[in-house]
């Protein structure tokens, strides 16, 4: 009886795993306002190395926000104009743990 026991405790808590899993990535950490934190997503932004507002990291797929790169006026949320100075907010392009993922588009920018 106690094999029994054992074995349907590892297979609940496998499933419960699985399922926690799956919740966390089908959650987005941008809301759908287009907002992350409390910035907005959309503006002139800086690239910098160290203490970013965003951690962002580039996929090809499943991305919480698709960028278009503007040369003037990013009004929209997903459009972004990369600047030296003067920025909105300031991003830092990982390849773990960030806190954004986006992909670059060249049309409808946004959410996906």
């Amino acid at each position: 009886m106690k094999k029994t026991t054992g074995k349907i405790a590892v297979l609940l808590a496998c499933i419960c795993s699985l399922l926690w899993a799956t919740a966390a990535l089908a959650s987005s950490a941008v809301r759908e306002d287009g907002t992350f934190n409390g910035i907005r997503l959309a503006g002139k932004v800086r690239v910098v190395e160290y203490n970013p507002d965003i951690k962002v990291q580039v996929v090809t797929s499943f991305p919480d926000l698709k960028v278009k790169v503007v040369d003037h006026f990013p009004s929209e949320i997903g459009e972004w104009q990369f600047v030296e100075y003067g920025e909105d907010f300031t991003i830092q392009f990982v390849t773990s743990f960030p806190d954004i993922r986006i992909k670059y588009v060249t049309s409808f920018p946004g959410l996906p």
